[in-house]
C-alpha cells in the first residue's frame, strides 16, 4: 500500500473507488457523506430511507455512480451507534472499507479520514487511526526471507512521493475538504505510517519459519535498523555474554549450535533517563529436555514475539525520530534439547549473581530476560518494560485476543501503560505481584526455582523477574495475543504485531 494526502473535495477525486461512512441513527447524511449523497441525486438518502443501508458497525453498502462522479463505485462504511464510537471503531471501519475495496478490485482508493467530523474525534488520531486499521487489513505475509528490508517496510505503508507503488499496489489517498485540517492530517498519517511499518516489520519476525528468522538474523534486522536510524547498537555473541556473566541466557543456549545473540539498540533523542524496552528472542522454543507435545510445538516459532515487538518499536522511533532517550534490548537465543542443553536439577548463576535451580527446561524465556533486566540497570532508566510469550498460564486467565497481563511495581508506570492499552486497544489487565507467589518458588539449594509448578504459573514467572529488577519496572505477558488464528481486522491470520501500537503511544504520551 502507497499513501497520498489530497486536498480537495471526495466527491471530485478521480478514484476507482470513494470510502465515506454513516452513523447507524442517520437519516440524511451531512458532512463528505452528505456531499457525495447531493452528487448521486440522493441515492444514499434513498437506500437509508429504504432499510437497505443501516450504519450498522461493519456494514459496508456498494454504490455505483454510472458516470454522476468520477469514481466507478462508493463504499458506505457503517460506524455503528455514536455513543460506542471511540478510535478502535476507526481503525475497524477502515478496515472494512479498504478491504472490500480491494476484494472489489479497487487500486486507487480514496477515503476521508473517520471520525474528524461529525463524530468530534481529534483529527490526528483519526487519521492515524484510519491510517492504521488500512495497513493492518492489507498486510500480507509474503517474506521468506529479509534480503531486502527496506522495501519489505515500504510494503507497510508508505508515502507515494517517497516510494514509487508497484504493478498493482493499491494506493490510498486520504481525502480531506478543509484546509485548516490538512496539517493535523498529515501529522497524525505520517504517525500512522510508521506505526504500521513497526508492527508490519514484527508481524513479518514473528511469521516467518524459525530455520530464516534465527537468532543471526534478527542481529542481522537490529544492525540493519542501527544503521537506517543511527542507532548505537550492541549485538553480542555467545563469548560476549561469557564476558558479561549471563549465566541465564547462556543456559538456555548451550543446547544449540546456533549462535545466540544479545541486541542492544539505543535511540538518544532527548537528555533523559532512558525508558528500556526487552523483548523476550526465543526463536524456537521445543521445551528443551522438558520438550513439549509435538502436535502444537510449530506454534513456538511466535516465541520471540517480544523481541519482534521490541525492534518494530524501534523502527517506528527511528522514523518519528522520537524526542525520547529508548532502548530497545533483545536477547536472542533457540531452545533444544541436544546433549549440551542445560537440565532439570542444574543450578544456574544469572549476571547479577543470583542462583536458579532448573525446576522446567521449558521455563527458558523468564531465564533469557532475567540477564537482559539486568542489563538495564546499565542505562538508569527511567522505567523497563519487558515483553515476552511468557506463560500459557496467562491465556487461560485471560483468554486468546483479549488482553495481556501487566505485572508491575510502580503504580504511575502501570496507569500510564494500561492507558495506552486501552487507546490502542493493545489492551493490558493488571495482574498481582504477590509475595505469596515468591514462596513457590523457594528452593533449599539456590536462591529461587526457576518454576512454581502448574498453578500460579503467571504470577510465579513474574516474581521470578522481579528479582532481576532495582526500577520502575513492568512485564507484559503477551503470550495470547501475539499470534492469533482470528483475521486481523478481517486480513490475515497469525502474528499480530502487539505491542507497537502500545509502546508507541506509551512514549509519545
Amino acid at each position: 500500500m502507497k499513501l497520498q494526502l489530497l486536498h480537495e473535495a471526495i466527491e471530485q477525486t478521480t478514484a476507482d473507488t470513494l470510502i465515506i461512512n454513516l452513523f447507524d441513527d442517520v437519516t440524511t447524511p451531512s458532512g463528505a457523506t452528505g456531499a457525495v449523497d447531493a452528487a448521486l441525486g440522493g441515492a444514499i438518502s434513498e437506500l437509508i430511507a429504504s432499510g437497505d443501508l443501516k450504519g450498522k458497525a461493519g456494514e459496508v453498502g456498494v454504490l455505483y455512480p454510472r458516470g454522476a462522479i468520477p469514481a466507478q463505485r462508493v463504499l458506505v462504511v457503517g460506524l455503528g451507534p455514536r455513543a460506542k464510537f471511540d478510535v478502535e471503531q476507526v481503525r475497524r471501519a477502515s478496515a472494512a472499507g479498504v478491504k472490500r475495496a480491494a476484494d472489489l478490485g479497487g487500486r486507487q482508493v480514496a477515503t476521508i479520514v473517520h471520525g474528524a467530523g461529525v463524530a468530534g474525534l481529534d483529527v490526528a488520531t483519526a487519521a492515524q487511526a484510519t491510517l492504521e486499521g488500512a495497513a493492518a487489513v492489507l498486510y500480507q505475509y509474503r517474506a521468506t526471507a529479509l534480503d531486502d528490508l527496506g522495501a519489505r517496510l515500504a510494503t507497510h505503508g508508505a508515502w507515494a512521493h517517497e516510494h514509487t507503488p508497484a504493478e498493482g499496489e493499491l494506493m490510498l489517498s486520504v481525502v480531506e475538504v478543509a484546509a485548516e485540517k490538512l496539517a493535523a492530517v498529515e501529522a497524525g498519517l505520517r504517525v500512522g505510517t510508521a506505526v504500521a511499518q513497526g508492527a508490519g516489520l514484527a508481524r513479518d519476525l514473528v511469521n516467518l519459519p524459525p530455520n530464516i528468522a534465527t537468532p543471526a538474523a534478527l542481529a542481522e534486522v537490529a544492525r540493519y535498523l542501527a544503521e537506517r536510524h543511527g542507532f548505537r547498537a550492541t549485538i553480542g555473541d555467545r563469548a560476549w555474554a561469557a564476558e558479561h556473566k549471563m549465566g541465564a541466557f547462556l543456559a538456555v543456549a548451550q543446547g544449540s549450535a546456533d549462535e545466540p545473540y544479545f541486541i542492544a539498540l539505543e535511540h538518544d533523542g532527548a537528555e533523559e533517563a532512558a525508558v528500556v524496552l526487552v523483548g523476550k528472542g526465543v526463536t524456537f522454543d521445543t521445551g528443551g529436555i522438558s520438550i513439549k507435545p509435538s502436535d502444537s510445538m510449530w506454534q513456538m516459532k511466535s516465541d520471540m514475539a517480544g523481541a519482534a515487538a521490541v525492534l518494530g518499536t524501534m523502527h517506528t522511533v527511528g522514523a518519528l525520530k522520537l524526542a525520547r532517550h529508548v532502548v530497545g534490548l533483545a536477547p536472542c537465543t533457540d531452545n533444544k534439547p541436544d546433549s549440551a542443553a542445560y537440565r532439570p536439577a542444574d543450578v544456574i548463576t544469572a549476571s547479577n549473581g543470583k542462583t536458579i535451580e532448573i525446576i522446567s527446561t521449558d521455563a527458558e524465556g523468564r531465564m533469557i530476560l532475567a540477564d537482559a533486566l539486568v542489563f538495564a540497570q546499565r542505562y538508569t532508566p527511567a522505567a523497563v518494560i519487558d515483553l515476552a510469550t511468557l506463560t500459557g498460564a496467562c491465556v487461560i486467565a485471560l483468554g486468546e485476543d483479549v488482553a495481556a497481563g501487566i505485572f508491575c511495581n510502580d503504580e504511575g508506570l502501570q496507569g500510564r501503560l494500561t492507558a495506552a492499552g486501552q487507546a490502542t486497544f493493545e489492551r493490558l489487565w493488571p495482574m498481582p505481584l504477590w509475595d505469596d507467589y515468591r514462596e513457590k518458588i523457594k528452593t533449599d539449594v539456590a536462591d529461587m526455582k526457576n518454576s512454581g509448578g502448574r498453578y500460579g504459573g503467571v504470577g510465579t514467572s513474574a516474581v521470578f523477574l522481579r528479582e532481576f529488577t532495582a526500577y520502575p519496572w513492568a512485564h507484559l505477558d503477551i503470550a495470547g495475543m501475539a499470534y492469533s488464528s482470528q483475521a486481523q481486522l478481517g486480513g490475515a491470520k497469525g502474528a499480530t504485531g502487539f505491542g507497537v501500537r502500545l509502546l508507541i503511544a506509551y512514549l509519545r504520551n
